[in-house]
């Protein structure tokens, strides 16, 4: 049997988060280009293939608040689910100065074939899974290189991107920014919303809370850093859910 383009953990657990990471694989399947964009196996380790850490940080999280989560099963450049059907970078053909040989000369039939069956059925259950209860919120974990080959070295430890929609950014803020020696970014290393994108599709259209969570890639690269990232944001989530009226 083909394995599920995505995965879900606690499909009926009965809190009101739930987590999706759409970065969390760099797998490329079988049938997209025989399983090989031409890449070597460093350049799919990297963060053009896959949020490393991500996907750790998630499980640790939906255990922690006993929540549901979504994670995607096929790497960012087979396509990339957290972008709009008609944006230009749901295909990458060059990433962060890396030209992705399998992408190159990709044709509409083969961006179709990959959106048929990867891109929509991750899309189609996360809507099923958001639509578990009325008041979900969403939690969308990311990771950041912390320098991108044409860029300045990123000092942020995190960065919480959000669109109109604070409720739950703002408070999150406020928590991280107590902590001692944390450096926190507010849409940094990025502003992170582009229209039809994952937050946009799940969260904004449909009006429920929502944060996206960026955490440099060298403090998640191990399952020691994930779940201490996991177990620092855990109760400050549940503090302020608690405190909320939303």
């Amino acid at each position: 049997m083909t394995q599920q383009p995505f995965e879900i953990i606690g499909e009926n657990r009965p809190a009101r988060w739930l987590i999706a990471c759409d970065h969390a694989s760099n797998r490329v399947p079988g049938d997209v280009q025989g399983g090989d964009l031409g890449l070597s196996t460093t350049d799919m380790g990297r963060h053009i293939a896959y949020d490393i850490g991500a996907a750790g940080v998630s499980r640790h999280l939906a255990d922690l608040l006993n929540a549901r989560a979504i994670l995607s099963r096929f790497s960012r450049l087979v396509i990339d689910p957290n972008r709009g059907e008609d944006d230009p970078t749901l295909m990458m053909r060059v990433y962060d100065g890396t030209i992705i040989p399998g992408n190159r000369h990709a044709d509409d039939a083969e961006i179709e074939h990959r959106a048929s069956n990867y891109y929509r059925p991750y899309h189609a259950a996360y809507t099923k899974l958001a639509a578990k209860r009325d008041d979900t919120i969403i939690v969308a974990v990311h990771s950041f290189t912390p320098r991108l080959n044409s860029g300045h070295p990123r000092p942020w430890h995190i960065g919480l991107l959000f669109a109109g929609d604070t409720r739950l950014s703002q408070p999150l803020l406020e928590g991280l920014r107590a902590e001692p020696g944390l450096c926190v970014g507010a849409n940094e290393p990025y502003a992170g919303h582009l229209p039809g994108d994952a937050v946009d599709r799940h969260a904004l259209i449909p009006g429920r809370p929502n944060v996206l969570l960026e955490i440099r890639q060298d403090l998640i690269e191990d399952s020691a850093g994930q779940r201490a990232w996991a177990e620092r944001l855990a109760p400050m989530m549940t503090d302020v859910l608690n405190a909320a009226i939303f």
